[in-house]
């Protein structure tokens, strides 16, 4: 069990366990079995989410309010060597010329990932008339995704977008 809560990393990771636990009472059970051995007050009401934020200690966390993905910083790319300009309105987290990236994130933006490998594109696909790149980290084989800064200045590359949206390797 710990290793599984362990695993959890992203709010997408917790969101999704959250809803396991919700539609499994053995899985309930035994969590709030862990959160009793920890000395964590568990409520009846609480979802999945919110019990699975309290094992983790990430209760207080989700209640912060900020945002790190408004960390705008430019960068030297470390697969290309190009200097990346500050994208001027959101985070800019990837190169827009190889659409590589490093993986230091846990959050977008908080730079508390301990890997730091290099991301790769391996994919895209279009959310919420968005088109969002997905990413594979070369280090730990974790992925993560990232919309595409189709307005940035240099935006993403448009032919590696396309090839990407094509299933292509770049």
């Amino acid at each position: 069990m710990k290793e599984w809560l362990a695993g959890l990393r992203s709010r997408g990771d917790i969101k999704r366990a959250g809803a396991e636990v919700d539609g499994d009472p053995a899985l309930r059970l035994r969590l709030e079995d862990l959160a009793h051995k920890r000395g964590i007050d568990v409520d009846a009401s609480w979802t999945g989410k919110r019990l699975v934020r309290a094992l983790l200690d990430r209760a207080e966390q989700a209640q912060r309010i900020g945002n790190p993905t408004k960390i705008d910083e430019p960068f030297t790319c470390t697969h290309c060597g190009r200097d990346v300009p500050r994208h001027g309105r959101t985070a800019r987290d990837h190169c827009p010329f190889c659409l590589r990236s490093l993986h230091v994130d846990v959050i977008p933006g908080d730079r508390a990932a301990d890997c730091g490998g290099l991301l790769d594109p391996i994919g895209l696909e279009i959310r919420h008339n968005e088109p969002v790149i997905t990413f594979r980290c070369r280090t730990c084989g974790a992925t993560k995704v990232n919309r595409a800064a189709t307005d940035g200045d240099p935006p993403d590359d448009a032919d590696i977008v396309r090839r990407l949206s094509r299933g292509e390797v770049v």
